[in-house]
């Protein structure tokens, strides 16, 4: 007992951390207006917090792949969980889609906007080099060596490598347990380490809210306020009404419930601007709610190259409002075949700053190169419609990876309801619960550990470490 006191002692002081972030928000937008200058100075802290982060992405998104898929014996499972998820992408992808051409062409928000010389360079320089073609995407999923998907960062070539390598494990049997046991070692260490990097959040926060409102001034915001606040109220409408919906119906959830349990992720998101930020702890989150190692680990890393409901409700809501800016509207003909080559050129964009602007670019310079000047238009603004965009493509993922876990049966439904009642708390320490609180390990569902022991695993590193993050 007096253990558990010490743990929850010990677990407490992270509300502080989160205080200071929302704290350090506060002082950089009073600092933003109050001293332009030195705040635009200020960005390299938010820039730095937020490579700081990404450094520990891949190796999470590794240890829990590999851990996930070498302690299930049956390949099938994932690739039943990796359909599914792709197939569930491209449903909400058009949704997404067809709910921003309806709001877009409602409010109709471009009109009245004069385009000067600096907002038509701005909209050029977007436009370099931002398209990709689909084979180059392609071939940009498969790493230069093994081992150059952690060092270059990219997420799905380290998704890639993770797989081979569990997969691998998967037909050693027996004989890769040692191996699996030694990538559990390595996955508490790089928890561990994440949550080390956490305690600079306040720092990060505060460069990097004070840089963007330094840049922004009050001025283009209120002139482009209704594109902003229609691009804020679609994604709240996608987010309670039609993820809502779908999380009740599927899991029997409330996506306030949801919502709430990850509140320390989107407060990260919100002042960091970047879903990635985020991935980690949504992997450790997921999997402490009670979904299976192998759904979270594939479900999330894919996510988040391919589940950009955010991305997309902007990407059609801002090609309307260019065109209308520039007083050459779109057809209904070319807005549904410029938005579905949008949605395609945007997977694999991470919910880094500036990466739907970068593909609203290359999707106008590809089918209409006389609106690429109009993207300037935005650029001053961009920065805060990124908040919303992260902050949707994670809703959307942390949905996707509970209805996954729902439709495979590979969730936890009582563990879930104990985590979401705040019955079961998560360990803001170590982001791994170490030392089990249940009849099979902690956030492992009930399937995974069934798996595990038809695996004749019992005595291995599958079923000594814990299932869950």
């Amino acid at each position: 007992m007096s253990t558990q006191t010490a743990q929850t002692k010990r677990r407490d002081r992270t509300h502080y951390l989160y205080i200071a972030v929302i704290g350090a928000v506060l002082a950089g937008i009073v600092l933003g207006f109050a001293a332009p200058g030195v705040a635009k100075e200020l960005k390299p802290l938010g820039t730095g917090f937020v490579d700081l982060i990404k450094m520990m992405i891949s190796p999470v998104i590794f240890c829990t792949i590999v851990l996930g898929i070498g302690s299930v014996r049956k390949a099938a499972k994932v690739g039943a969980v990796g359909g599914l998820a792709l197939g569930y992408f491209m449903v909400m992808s058009t949704v997404a889609l067809a709910i921003g051409l309806v709001v877009g062409n409602v409010l109709d928000p471009g009109a009245g906007l004069q385009l000067t010389e600096e907002t038509r360079s701005a909209g050029a320089a977007q436009a370099e080099g931002a398209s990709e073609s689909t084979v180059d995407f392609l071939l940009g999923i498969i790493p230069t060596t093994l081992v150059s998907a952690f060092t270059e960062g990219e997420v799905l070539q380290t998704l890639l490598v993770a797989l081979l390598v569990g997969f691998a494990l998967q037909a050693m049997g027996p004989v890769g347990e040692p191996v699996l046991r030694g990538i559990g070692h390595i996955q508490r260490l790089v928890f561990r380490v994440l949550a080390m990097i956490m305690w600079a959040a306040p720092v990060g926060a505060f460069g990097a809210i004070a840089a963007v409102v330094g840049e922004t001034g009050v001025d283009a915001l209120t002139s482009l306020a209704v594109i902003m606040i229609g691009f804020y109220v679609t994604c709240l409408l996608f987010v309670f009404v039609v993820l809502g919906a779908l999380l009740k119906l599927v899991a029997g959830l409330n996506i306030l419930t949801l919502l709430k349990y990850l509140g320390r992720e989107f407060l990260l998101i919100l002042s960091t601007s970047s879903s990635e930020s985020a991935l980690p702890r949504l992997i450790a989150k997921m999997e402490h709610l009670g979904v299976s190692k192998p759904v979270v680990g594939i479900t999330v890393p894919t996510g988040y190259s391919f589940n950009l409901d955010g991305t997309a409700i902007y990407l059609t809501m801002a090609s309307l409002f260019v065109a209308e800016a520039m007083g050459d509207p779109l057809s209904v003909g070319q807005q549904v075949s410029l938005l579905v080559f949008m949605i395609i050129a945007s997977k694999g964009a991470a919910g880094v700053t500036g990466a739907g602007l970068a593909t609203l670019a290359g999707g106008l310079q590809s089918h209409r190169p006389e609106l690429v000047d109009g993207v300037g238009l935005i650029v001053g603004i961009d920065r805060f419609m990124s908040e919303a965009r992260a902050l949707t493509n994670f809703a959307g993922n942390a949905v996707a990876t509970v209805l996954v876990g729902t439709w495979t049966k590979e969730i936890d439904k009582e563990r879930v309801h104990e985590v979401l009642a705040g019955r079961v708390p998560f360990d803001e320490r170590t982001l791994l619960d170490e030392g089990g609180d249940g009849a099979h390990g902690p956030g492992a569902s009930a399937q995974d550990t069934t798996a595990t022991r038809e695996s004749g695993a019992a005595g291995g590193s599958a079923a000594k470490e814990p299932a869950g993050v």
